[in-house]
């Protein structure tokens, strides 16, 4: 079982920043991988961002690079996303996922972003 806790976000004005945080926890946490995802209303929901916590290598969705920034403290077990430059089309609803394909998917309850124009 993995438990995921997401904060951090909040009502910013476009072009402001917001560094979401994901407090992880539980068995063989190490061997997820940790992703961002977000879901606006009305749409499906879509990857933002991903990291492995034995390595540094990150994923994004190609339209977020260079906006926003995906990070791990290994010793926190903490995710964050750093979030830059936003834009009212980043209003969402933002998740937490650990994946692993045999050990199983997690989410948190995700917190809300919403950008004003």
């Amino acid at each position: 079982q993995v438990h995921l806790v997401e904060s951090g976000g909040g009502l910013v004005q476009a072009g402001g920043s917001l560094r979401l945080s994901c407090a992880a926890s539980g068995y063989r946490l190490s061997d997820y991988d940790m992703r961002w995802f977000r879901q606006a209303p009305g749409k499906h929901s879509e990857f933002v961002a991903g990291i492995k916590w034995s390595r540094d290598s990150t994923d994004y969705l190609d339209s977020l690079k260079g906006r926003f920034a995906i990070s791990k403290d290994n010793a926190k077990k903490m995710v964050y996303l750093q979030m830059n430059d936003l834009r009212p089309e980043d209003t969402a609803r933002y998740y937490c996922n650990a994946e692993n394909t045999q050990l199983g998917n997690y989410w948190g309850q995700g917190t809300q972003v919403t950008v004003s124009s």
